[in-house]
């Protein structure tokens, strides 16, 4: 029987008793873990320039149109004014031709009928330019509205309301022009009173 020789050079040499165990192969450092995201890249001068150029562009158009709205609330004002002034020249001319109405009754000639279309037409004119008359006869005494100038007596209108209108008033758009001026009722007379002047001295 044939029988395999021995190659000692085939095998590895045993270790030497007590001798250190073959260290593992070192590992190798491991690498660090990226960010979950990267930091925005720094701008470029140009752009920096852009956006300082458009920041004061849209403060300028701000300014700007602030300065047109003032202007146009200004020129607003201005013009009221000017036909607020107006209107108050004009109205005592109104008003003498509106007694010289009252002061005639009935009449119904010419002259009455003339004066009358004028007084239309005064009233017609002034009212394009939002001026608009109010009375106030049977209404509650309002003392932003109504300039008092007496107080009389009356069996039919109550306390504290407007008896007369001596003058009419007069709203300009939303603000009040003139007041009107009014006689107040104070309310039925006192009885002893009332006797008094029926029974005379």
């Amino acid at each position: 029987m044939n029988r395999k020789k021995h190659h000692p050079h085939h095998e590895q040499p045993a270790a030497a008793p007590g001798a250190p165990e073959a260290s593992a192969p070192a590992a190798s450092p491991a690498t660090p873990p990226l960010p979950a995201t990267l930091p925005p890249p720094a701008p470029a001068p140009a752009e920096l320039e852009l956006a300082a150029q458009k920041d004061k562009y849209l403060r300028l158009l701000a300014d700007f149109d602030n300065f047109r709205k003032r202007q146009t609330r200004d020129r607003e004002e201005h013009t009221h004014r000017a036909t607020e002034a107006l209107m108050e020249e004009l109205l005592p001319v109104l008003d003498h031709l509106q007694l010289a109405l009252a002061s005639a009754p009935g009449r119904t000639d010419s002259l009455a009928s003339g004066v009358q279309l004028v007084v239309d037409q005064f009233l017609a004119a002034l009212a394009r330019f939002d001026l608009k008359p109010f009375t106030a006869v049977g209404e509650p005494f309002d003392p932003t509205r109504h300039e008092a100038v007496s107080e009389l007596a009356s069996d039919t209108v109550p306390a504290q309301h407007v008896l007369h209108q001596l003058r009419s008033g007069y709203w300009l758009g939303n603000r009040l022009l003139r007041p009107a001026q009014v006689v107040i009722s104070r309310g039925p007379p006192d009885p002893a009173a009332r006797h008094a002047a029926e029974d005379g001295p």
